[in-house]
């Protein structure tokens, strides 16, 4: 009962940290729903269809054809079921929440701090990294696209290439070549020009290793720690007295006498811009 508990939180938490990662981006699209929505209804009395009928494309005056809230609203939702996995495959989010659960581990204080303080850091930690990414899409993509400047083709391609270049920052180039050789394709000219079916998991494996590279190395001191304290009870002849139970409070303030949460927290945010 208490792991089923567990998995359901986890999950919530994780759905709330999605949406408020991508929160500031979908914003300006529903707006733009709203706005629809009066355009949609002035349309349909024009055209002098049935009222309570809901249309899903109304001529406009150049010939074409414009969704009407029901498309916009189905696209929504579409998109929002994404979230999660948007959030996972191609932002910050991996490293931070694979290195803060290492620590915990490292420090060995059982489940302190709890699964939703981790999270919460990590949501926060990866809004501040992602910050510079979501303030290029607003500004080259939804902005001009709100604006009727742009078309929906040209803002999903704009909004695309800030999030790729994130991305291609921080993947390596063997990875890419690794996930090109499996798809049986024969390279690309440049790096904008691999696709996201093969950037996203190239990031993800890219991530695993570096956020295991920064665990390993966060385990070092405290490993030092739980022997050092392991030899001296031997040498003291108390081998039936815990270890672990004797090095947590050293490693405890060890890490609290560094400031150690500050040090983790700016060496990930730091490990994003090098």
């Amino acid at each position: 009962m208490n792991i089923t508990r567990s998995h359901r939180v986890r999950r919530t938490a994780l759905l709330l940290t999605a949406a408020l990662v991508l929160l500031p981006l979908l914003l300006p699209v529903m707006a733009h729903a709203a706005a629809a929505a009066s355009g949609a209804t002035t349309a349909t009395a024009a055209s002098g269809a049935t009222p309570g009928i809901p249309a899903f494309a109304v001529r406009n005056s150049g010939g074409g054809q414009t969704y009407t809230l029901t498309i916009q609203l189905l696209a929504l939702m579409t998109a929002i079921t994404l979230l999660p996995a948007a959030l996972l495959m191609m932002t910050a989010f991996t490293r931070i929440i694979i290195v803060l659960s290492i620590l915990r581990q490292a420090i060995g204080a059982g489940q302190s701090p709890p699964n939703q303080v981790l999270i919460g850091l990590a949501l926060f930690l990866t809004l501040f990294v992602m910050s510079p990414v979501i303030d290029k899409v607003r500004t080259d993509a939804v902005t001009p696209y709100m604006a009727g400047s742009i078309d929906t083709s040209t803002a999903l391609e704009r909004g695309v290439g800030p999030l790729k270049s994130f991305m291609l920052e921080q993947t390596r180039e063997s990875d890419i070549a690794a996930f090109v050789r499996m798809s049986g394709g024969k390279g690309f000219a440049s790096p904008q020009d691999v696709p996201l079916t093969i950037l996203a998991p190239a990031f993800v494996t890219s991530e695993l290793k570096t956020s295991f590279q920064i665990g390993f190395l966060l385990f070092i001191p405290f490993v030092i720690i739980d022997l050092v304290v392991a030899s001296v009870l031997m040498s003291m002849g108390m081998m039936m007295l815990s270890p672990v139970l004797i090095s947590l409070p050293f490693k405890l303030m060890l890490f609290v006498l560094v400031d150690g949460w500050t040090l983790v927290m700016g060496s990930l945010a730091s490990s994003f811009y090098h």
